[in-house]
């Protein structure tokens, strides 16, 4: 796994990889210790929908593809605690059938994972946040044609732009900053009028 890439995400080019982790429950596990930091497999369990013993077999097969690792001992030093590798990961489907694949069962699984997240934060969180956060906040669908070389431009063009606030430290956020979730989708449409036009 690298990471050569402007938000330091784990890069997964193995399909065994993506097939490992297009898993409900793996993918629940490694988002957890993103956003939340190292834990030990009892205190995932509640939160991935396992349990402790399910949630530590899951754990050590992402560790054998290099997703999470041993963290630092916590106030307990007879439990094992995991941590996240990366502050993200991404993954590309090969050029032969089994990357394709194994790329497409990770996608689906992730896009089932995040298809609700918009309306969640619609029922449960917007309604309490301050007006300044609702005038930031929101959805946008913007239709563009574009080459594949100016789509890749325009993907490196918007990590180029997040890259400093995903690698700011602590002290450097100001007073009133607050975790913001970014989904970003990049869905080349099918064969059609290239003029946005139907």
């Amino acid at each position: 796994m690298s990471s050569g890439n402007p938000l330091g995400d784990v890069e997964i080019t193995d399909p065994r990889a993506m097939r490992a982790l297009a898993h409900p429950v793996r993918l629940a596990v490694l988002e957890r210790l993103r956003l939340h930091g190292p834990a030990t497999a009892t205190e995932l369990a509640p939160h991935v929908g396992a349990t402790p013993t399910v949630a530590s077999w899951h754990l050590r097969h992402l560790a054998e593809f290099g997703l999470v690792r041993d963290a630092e001992p916590g106030p307990d030093r007879r439990k094992r605690r995991w941590e996240a590798v990366g502050r993200g990961f991404r993954f590309a489907p090969g050029a032969d059938g089994a990357g394709r694949e194994a790329a497409g069962a990770l996608a689906q699984v992730m896009f089932r994972r995040s298809a609700d997240a918009p309306a969640r934060w619609m029922a449960e969180v917007g309604p309490g946040l301050p007006p300044q956060w609702l005038r930031s906040a929101g959805l946008a669908d913007t239709r563009v044609v574009l080459s594949p070389a100016e789509l890749a431009e325009l993907s490196a063009a918007i990590e180029g732009l997040l890259a400093p606030y995903v690698h700011r430290d602590r002290a450097d956020r100001p007073a009133d900053a607050r975790a913001v979730r970014l989904l970003h989708y990049t869905l080349p449409e099918g064969d059609g009028p290239e003029d946005g036009t139907e």
